[in-house]
């Protein structure tokens, strides 16, 4: 097996039936990196580490109704061992992966409006909103905006679940690799 490919686990794909989509799904990541050296070493390293991070420093992956960009994660970020934070943009009508993982997130609309659907429930959101996806939910995020985009700050503490061996993290949909005229036509937002 390459090193760059995944192994099997959550991050393999469905029996290889379906064909993956975003990279993050196919690739080697690192979810927990070692902290080696003396602790006077680690802490003065922790103390010259960047605190600002710009989102329109990383490039946006998926397409044509859902985008993402990670932005803070232990592979990427010394300083955050424990948490993960990505933006997430859905273009007109567009929609994500169905899938579950045994972390919570927090999502925090920051423009648009759509639904999201939970074990089967639906929740309305909107811009201003902050969403909870609880412990090994089976989720999906959907934009109702046919016109514009839906933008999202998702922050989770999936590192520190993955530590502990709580893996739950499976794709049963795939979003659409095909898209409506305004989802082929859409790019997300360069200044983000």
């Amino acid at each position: 097996m390459e090193a760059n490919i995944a192994g099997p686990g959550h991050n393999s794909v469905n029996d290889g039936k379906e064909e993956v989509v975003w990279e993050r799904w196919t690739r080697k990541r690192v979810f927990v990196r070692a902290l080696e050296g003396t602790y006077g070493e680690l802490v003065r390293e922790l103390f010259t580490q960047p605190r600002v991070y710009p989102t329109r420093d990383h490039k946006w992956k998926g397409g044509p109704g859902h985008y993402g960009k990670k932005i803070i994660n232990p592979q990427a970020v010394k300083v955050a061992q424990s948490i993960e934070t990505h933006i997430e943009v859905f273009s007109p009508g567009g929609y994500g992966q169905k899938h579950g993982h045994m972390n919570s997130a927090v999502f925090f609309v920051l423009k648009g409006k759509g639904h999201d659907v939970h074990d089967g429930r639906r929740l309305d959101w909107e811009a201003g909103d902050a969403l909870i996806v609880e412990n090994a939910c089976v989720h999906q995020h959907f934009s109702d905006d046919h016109d514009d985009e839906c933008i999202t700050l998702v922050m989770k503490a999936k590192p520190l679940f993955l530590f502990m061996h709580m893996l739950f993290q499976k794709v049963s949909e795939f979003p659409p690799k095909e898209g409506t005229a305004k989802q082929l036509a859409y790019s997300p937002p360069a200044d983000l």
